[in-house]
């Protein structure tokens, strides 16, 4: 066999793609306008598939502190952490993350798919036992094949069935790890999570949750499901990332373990990965302390995500989840998902995607991202184009 057979199979997908005239997966956005706002194949777009969930790439505090890191400590660190790469900066947002979560310490990753690629992989190693969902992101299966341990999956959001896989540890399940996260990003369903942390203490293993998309979304204080939830304090390491609510790169644990030093020194992601930019650093710190403050965005994202909602579920859509930051449609059949991708951007709506394998079971969907950003005019316009679609239930008349 040829080294690139095995990319026979990408292959043969984008030749499909070829003879439907549609190529989701490498659309160009000529220009960005606002958070919500662009330009794509010449057309104006509005945005619903960027996770910008408070819009704040364009926040004008961030935008200042990354320029002045630009102009006072230069484009880039050249570096890992571990040599040249670690500056005062670097630390100082890991303590603001600790502080923010009321957790011991905290560690920054150069992106959100290697803080849990380097978790993981630092946390667990052969011989051990790591239990996630079966709905788990691309990024914690990598993270478990990185680790070299024993992989077990459970059902999704089924605390009763990781419960029956931890008991046939015996007593190997008190030195499991648990993978979880707060919501899912491909139908945007929570967690129970008050359930799986019952199902931790009664075995005495060990808990990290995701908090990718519910991080700044969720929360009185912006924490995610796991405040939410009111189980903060027993989960033992929360994963971020910033580039959904923080509108960023980048990514992010924080734990109350006494070895959370030490752990980044096990971790090969951290270890041998150039840091993040300093002006990436200031923009994602000053971030932060909006996200802490923004009652207000979170507000408006709820309405946001519920008049989506409502609105997608009045015109006959199978929706994955209640309202929430993300809202995935059902759609079936691949070609007719990418048809209908296809119809929405030439309606002036860019949406994202999503065919199996990436999607749970056999369907396909588009996945809207809401955004705290959107005015409700653009919500409507959203909705206006699912409508144009000639599955799509029409509004009665009359009356």
């Amino acid at each position: 066999m040829s080294l690139n057979a095995r990319l026979q199979a990408v292959r043969a997908v984008r030749e499909e793609l070829a003879t439907l005239g549609i190529d989701p997966f490498g659309v160009e956005i000529d220009q960005i306008i606002t958070p919500t706002e662009g330009v794509i194949q010449g057309r104006p777009t509005i945005l619903a598939g960027t996770n910008n969930y408070l819009g704040m790439t364009f926040n004008e505090a961030c935008i200042a502190a990354a320029r002045t890191a630009l102009e006072t400590a230069g484009t880039g660190t050249t570096g890992s952490r571990m040599a040249n790469g670690s500056y005062a900066s670097h630390r100082e947002l890991e303590v603001e993350l600790a502080r923010f979560y009321g957790k011991r310490d905290g560690i920054v990753f150069s992106t959100g798919y290697q803080a849990n690629l380097g978790m993981i992989s630092a946390l667990a190693g052969p011989g051990d036992n790591v239990l996630i969902d079966a709905d788990s992101h691309a990024s914690i299966y990598d993270g478990c094949k990185l680790s070299g341990a024993n992989v077990i999956r459970f059902r999704h959001n089924d605390p009763a069935d990781l419960a029956k896989r931890l008991r046939r540890l015996g007593a190997d399940a008190s030195k499991a790890l648990i993978v979880i996260e707060g919501v899912y990003s491909m139908l945007g369903d929570r967690a129970p999570l008050q359930e799986f942390v019952n199902v931790k203490k009664e075995f005495g293993a060990a808990l990290l949750v995701d908090e990718a998309h519910s991080m700044g979304v969720l929360g009185e204080r912006g924490q995610g499901l796991v405040e939410e939830a009111g189980v903060l304090a027993d989960v033992d390491y929360v994963v971020g990332t910033f580039s959904k609510s923080l509108g960023n790169t980048g990514g992010f644990c924080v734990g109350d373990s006494e070895d959370m030093d030490v752990l980044r020194y096990a971790s090969r992601p951290y270890v041998f990965t150039a840091s993040l930019a300093p002006a990436t650093i200031a923009a994602t710190r000053q971030a932060l302390k909006v996200l802490e403050a923004a009652t207000d965005l979170r507000e408006r994202l709820r309405e946001n995500a519920e008049r989506l909602h409502s609105g997608l579920s009045a015109l006959g859509f199978q929706l994955g989840a209640p309202a929430n930051a993300v809202v995935a449609v059902l759609v079936g059949e691949k070609v007719e998902a990418l048809r209908f991708w296809d119809h929405l951007l030439k309606h002036g709506v860019y949406v994202n995607v999503m065919v199996p394998p990436a999607t749970p079971g056999e369907s396909s969907l588009l996945r809207c991202s809401v955004s705290a950003a959107h005015t409700p005019e653009q919500i409507d316009a959203i909705c206006a184009a699912f409508a144009s679609w000639p599955g799509a239930r029409q509004p009665a008349h009359g009356g």
